[in-house]
């Protein structure tokens, strides 16, 4: 009875033991993936047991004038299982120079843009003060609900010389791509992080895998470009959204000095004053050395012209060390940061060999990609899971009627089916003149009058002007889809020394009613100075009267035109929401004989003769 008893309890203590093995291992939380995606855990889910911590990281920089390097404040917010059971999870990692708050909009923080071409603005800017905001640890909360429960770390940091981080803003500058580089190296167990942005107490990230994805909108979609072009170890995957990649492309088109719409007068010295929230002790400095010394002289506003300054802050010219796979997204129609600045780094990053996919809707400014597509990108490329992600579709485009979470997958962008189709001006254009596949046999020149009073829109809605030309196509039997750059050869001459080129293409009837959707009239357009007709980098004065021949590409596209349209090509002056707005009067003669259009059109001349009945 006695050895019954004591197998009995033997018997009782493995039994607890086992079943307390087997509760353990059900209890310790990891990461699920179902169908190449990583799902919600419901142990990482509470916002509460979150462990949120800050610090800051050394730089290999000093920007500020004092004898340290500078160090960026990072917030980290983690699953405690991190903390409790030696969990260890890749990292998503947003930085920005907003997290603190900007300058406020008041009169005067732009350039005045009412002045002749080639001249100094009349007045000066006003410098605003930011008002720093935020607590620590909190940086910022955006992205945690999406990814900490996925089984991911994220991190925030503010960009140099913004919040709490240390340093100057550069807008561009090394130590913009630098200081997520060292974030990044922290997080990889090579650069330093501390408890205070001063002292000596270190901090080590035990609980990350090393594996780093950086994603962000508009400026906070740059820096992760920024942080790739430096090629650092452990930065595996980017999502930019809507980034800038190209401050020159940002403030200037083809020579011309053009703000980003909605900011008429904006320019990067403008961009240095609305982001500068960093130590307010410090801003005196970084403003006579940055702002004052090194952005206000080398812009140049007064030419526009491509200098050595707008080339280093170029990301494409950085981008020989990158290796991080690349997933961009734009929108078609953002005439703030233009859809080309994602399609030149994309068409760069498939010339290296790295993986990339592009994604395109037809909104404006921002708009991530599907939570199934960046979801795919991280899982692979962070957690190592083999879902086929890089053997996806290269490019995926949300259709005009669409939903932008329902994009269509393509071969690639542009579309491989589209085919350069060279089109005509007919005479005309004060009206409504012609686009023909055959060139015209004599010569002929038609005149604009150049005013700012008349904004695009207005002009294309107008049956006649005098201050734009006009040419169309006959009306489409049938759709036309394009996809990839128009290009436009014009040659030219202007009455004055120097001249706004303004090109639209438009779907005509124009739709005048207010809930026309964004992609039914504007098709896309461009940007030129004709100073610059023989070099970017490079302008002289235009002789009065006589003509000049350039060549220059209007922002990508992926847009299908229904029949029923017509494809009208719109040449005008100064672009009342984006150009210099110099005094009306300047003349621009076009000699039709010697301008042509080149359109991306799926399908080829055939497909277009085909819907134009020709």
């Amino acid at each position: 009875m006695v050895l019954k008893k004591q197998i009995n309890t033997l018997f009782a203590f493995v039994l607890i033991a086992c079943l307390s093995l087997t509760t353990t291992a059900q209890e310790k939380a990891k990461p699920v993936f179902e169908n190449g995606e990583a799902q919600i855990v419901k142990a990482f889910s509470d916002p509460k047991s979150w462990i949120r911590h800050d610090l800051w990281v050394e730089t290999e920089t000093n920007t500020d004038g004092d004898d340290q390097l500078d160090r960026v404040h990072v917030a980290v917010t983690r699953p405690q299982q991190t903390e409790t059971e030696g969990l260890q999870l890749p990292i998503i990692y947003v930085t920005s120079p907003y997290f603190a708050g900007v300058a406020p909009d008041i009169d005067g923080i732009m350039w005045d843009v009412k002045h002749e071409l080639g001249e100094p603005a009349p007045r000066g800017r006003v410098h605003p003060e930011v008002k720093r905001q935020g607590k620590r640890p909190i940086i910022s909360n955006s992205h945690l609900l999406k990814w900490v429960p996925r089984g991911y770390i994220v991190v925030h940091s503010s960009s140099p010389g913004t919040g709490l981080s240390q340093g100057a803003p550069t807008l561009g500058g090394e130590n913009e791509s630098l200081a997520p580089k060292a974030v990044i190296d922290w997080l990889n167990g090579r650069a330093k992080g501390y408890t205070t942005p001063d002292g000596d107490e270190t901090v080590d990230a035990y609980w990350s895998t090393g594996k780093v994805g950086m994603t962000g909108t508009s400026f906070n979609g740059t820096l992760p470009l920024a942080a790739a072009t430096t090629g650092v170890d452990g930065l595996e995957a980017i999502i930019p959204i809507a980034p800038n990649t190209s401050y020159y492309h940002y403030y200037r088109s083809n020579g011309l000095v053009r703000s980003p719409g909605g900011y008429l007068g904006e320019d990067i010295d403008v961009l240095y004053d609305f982001i500068h929230s960093g130590d307010e002790a410090k801003r005196p400095h970084n403003n006579k050395v940055i702002r004052d010394t090194e952005l206000v002289p080398n812009m140049d506003r007064l030419t526009g012209d491509y200098n050595a300054f707008w080339a280093s802050r170029d990301y494409l010219n950085h981008m020989k060390p990158m290796k991080a796979a690349l997933l961009m997204s734009h929108g078609f129609n953002d005439w703030n940061v233009m859809p080309e600045h994602s399609y030149r780094i994309y068409k760069q990053a498939e010339k290296q060999g790295i993986p990339s996919q592009i994604y395109y809707h037809q909104q404006g400014h921002g708009g991530p990609p599907p939570l199934t597509l960046m979801n795919r990108w991280f899982t692979h490329y962070l957690h190592g899971i083999d879902n086929g992600v890089e053997n996806d579709a290269k490019a995926w485009i949300v259709r005009e009627n669409d939903k932008n979470d329902a994009p269509t997958a393509y071969e690639n962008f542009p579309n491989p089916k589209a085919e350069k189709v060279s089109l005509f001006l007919g005479k005309g254009g004060l009206a409504n003149g012609s686009l023909n596949t055959t060139k015209p046999k004599r010569s002929i020149k038609e005149t604009l009058t150049d005013n700012y009073n008349f904004s695009g829109s207005d002009l294309a809605q107008e049956e006649s002007s005098k201050h734009r030309l006009l040419y169309t196509t006959p009306i489409l039997k049938e759709a036309i889809h394009l996809s990839g750059e128009a290009e436009i050869t014009i040659r030219l001459s202007s009455s004055k020394s120097a001249a706004n080129l303004s090109v639209w293409l438009v779907s005509l009837p124009w739709n005048t009613e207010k809930k026309a959707k964004i992609t039914e009239n504007i098709i896309t357009r461009g940007w030129a100075d004709p100073q610059n007709h023989k070099s970017l980098s490079e302008s002289a004065p235009l002789i009065p009267g006589e003509f000049y021949e350039m060549t220059f590409k209007l922002m990508p596209d992926d847009q299908i035109i229904p029949a029923g349209q017509q494809i009208g090509l719109m040449i005008f002056s100064s672009d009342s929401e984006f150009t210099i707005l110099p005094k009306p009067g300047t003349k621009l003669t076009v000699d039709l004989q010697n301008t042509s259009l080149t359109l991306p059109i799926v399908g080829g001349e055939s497909t277009y003769k085909k819907a134009t009945l020709q």
